[in-house]
């Protein structure tokens, strides 16, 4: 598929649903993760949806469906017992033709690292690839996912003060049998094609920085120059691939991942806020809050406060 001015962005599922006019209310606006049954929300069949980029995970779990889904250049066809998995950046539409039972996750990086894993990528590197095959599951095998993500539905619609630890314990299970069932025999359908390989390669980078800069390993946050010297590149070809492949400019993935591992940092450990600014390459706490509020709307000692439920 080519980019036109035409394609949509969505940071959040919400924002999807609004747009195209699909049902909302098993979305929780606030919500970095959701679950639900596709034929709650799709009213009409068949249904073909435009195309679209979106900023967040997706999972989806077939067990009574059928119809196509593409990404990039890519066209899969769905039948009961699918279950396949898009990262953010790619251009995606996707056709129902049937439609009974069909469960879609949708999770942001920010869930991820909080509330499933601190080194997501590091534990489950097919989240990161550029792009991996659905499969179809033999049907003792996918009961086993209905009843994963059974269980985190029913966690996801419960009130429980521990609903997001619950959830993320279970979707690491999930996750493991994920891995277990795509990645041990996982072939890169690009495999050879450049600019996917250098977009792989800046992804892999980017995560292993930012860990550095988490464990005190490095000091400075890169700038696009690094990220393409690591790679050989001119700066300038690095972004056009980054950008034409993922829909982002590289200084929308460090902004991203850097908001990410603040928000990891406040809410999973106890150290200062200038700890945290210097952690993440800030040489002024102050530049930390201004640049944290500026993405977020919050200060940084606002968001702890917020997530450790202290705020009145």
């Amino acid at each position: 598929m080519k980019e036109t001015e035409k394609t949509l962005v969505f940071n959040k599922l919400l924002d999807q649903y609004q747009y195209l006019g699909l049902t909302e209310e098993f979305i929780d606006e606030e919500a970095d993760f959701t679950i639900h049954n596709l034929k709650d929300i799709h009213q009409v069949i068949p249904y073909q949806s435009p195309v679209y980029r979106t900023n967040f995970f997706s999972f989806v779990f077939v067990k009574d469906g059928s119809g196509k889904y593409t990404t990039d250049e890519l066209v899969f066809e769905i039948r009961p017992g699918t279950i396949y998995f898009t990262n953010p950046g790619h251009f995606k539409s996707y056709e129902w033709r049937t439609l009974e039972e069909v469960y879609l996750v949708t999770l942001s990086e920010s869930f991820l690292k909080e509330n499933v894993h601190a080194d997501i990528f590091d534990e489950f590197p097919f989240l990161l690839a550029e792009t991996v095959p659905p499969r179809v599951i033999k049907p003792d095998v996918f009961t086993e996912f209905e009843q994963l993500y059974q269980q985190i539905n029913r966690a996801y619609f419960s009130r429980s003060v521990y609903k997001n630890r619950i959830i993320g314990n279970l979707f690491v299970v999930l996750l493991l049998r994920i891995k277990e069932c795509f990645w041990k025999d996982y072939n890169p359908i690009y495999e050879g094609n450049r600019s996917s390989q250098i977009v792989k390669n800046f992804k892999k980078l980017l995560e292993k920085h930012y860990r550095q800069l988490a464990s005190g390993e490095a000091q400075m946050m890169f700038r696009v120059q690094d990220y393409a010297d690591a790679q050989h590149l001119h700066p300038n070809y690095l972004n056009n691939v980054i950008k034409s492949k993922t829909g982002k400019a590289i200084g929308t993935w460090i902004s991203e991942k850097t908001i990410a591992e603040a928000k990891s940092m406040l809410q999973n450990s106890a150290i200062s806020i200038k700890e945290v600014a210097y952690r993440l390459g800030f040489s002024e706490s102050a530049n930390f809050s201004n640049y944290f509020k500026k993405h977020t709307g919050f200060s940084p000692v606002f968001y702890r406060k917020q997530q450790s439920g202290t705020t009145s």
